[in-house]
């Protein structure tokens, strides 16, 4: 019974700070404030919102412009002809290896931060499908293309350790 009456005593302080402290607060005498036109014009609602929607439209399109980047920047333009990225296989967080044609030689490359180095230059080329339009416009490679290069990689290096 005791907690229950701490409750509602304090529920009763509570109320007549409530009620009593705004007229506490008008009952104070202010001084007369002068209203004089602002200087400026200040900065109006409408004008907030019109900036808003502009920071948010140009951080739209950044992110726009690097999703487009990221998703067909490996697309290989037409005066490089010559030389062509066959496949690649991830070895490592930073590591790669990487099947490239150049002209009728085929190369394998590692590529790290820092570093490419020629590992391997194939003295038959290996015969690749021809992959649709449609995946070497979107940059990425399947994942039976990925196999089938660490399948031709591997017998590589199995023929090149035989020799």
């Amino acid at each position: 019974m005791k907690i229950h009456n701490k409750y509602i005593a304090g529920s009763w302080v509570l109320f007549a700070l409530l009620f009593y402290f705004p007229r506490m607060v008008f009952a104070i005498e202010k001084p007369p404030v002068q209203i004089t036109p602002p200087l400026s014009p200040g900065v109006s609602g409408g004008s907030l919102v019109q900036v808003t929607l502009g920071l948010l439209l140009v951080l739209a399109m950044i992110v726009g412009i690097a999703w487009l980047l990221r998703r067909y920047g490996r697309l290989q333009s037409a005066a490089s002809g010559s030389l062509k990225i066959i496949g690649g296989l991830s070895i490592g967080p930073r590591e790669r290896v990487v099947l490239l044609q150049v002209g009728d030689t085929q190369l394998l490359v590692g590529v790290a931060p820092g570093r490419v180095q020629t590992l391997h230059v194939l003295d038959e080329p290996l015969i690749m499908p021809e992959t649709s339009p449609s995946s070497s416009i979107s940059g990425g490679i399947s994942g039976n293309d990925v196999r089938s290069f660490a399948e031709r990689l591997s017998m590589a290096i199995k023929q090149r350790k035989a020799t």
